[in-house]
């Protein structure tokens, strides 16, 4: 039988490094404020329309911040570990 020394035990790596998992929680972070932005504009009578809900905020931007933290969340996964 064959022993594996220490040394060949400790090279064991994960696929994602801590740095990699950091990067994800930040484009966690940018999706959820996307969806925040999307969020509110609600009128309490349903007889009267409100027009916020057309809102640049609403309509353009939110979606684009939603799109980029998507993209950052790929570069996170993708992004290879630095070597010790």
């Amino acid at each position: 039988m064959e022993y594996k020394s220490d040394k060949e035990e400790s090279k064991f790596s994960m696929a994602l490094s801590k740095e990699n998992y950091k990067l994800m929680l930040i484009g966690l972070g940018i999706i959820l404020l996307g969806f925040i932005l999307m969020g509110g504009g609600g009128s309490d009578d349903p007889n009267v329309f409100d027009e916020s809900i057309f809102s640049f905020t609403r309509i353009t931007l939110a979606p684009i911040v939603v799109l980029a933290g998507f993209c950052f969340e790929i570069y996170a996964i993708m992004k290879k570990p630095k070597e010790a």
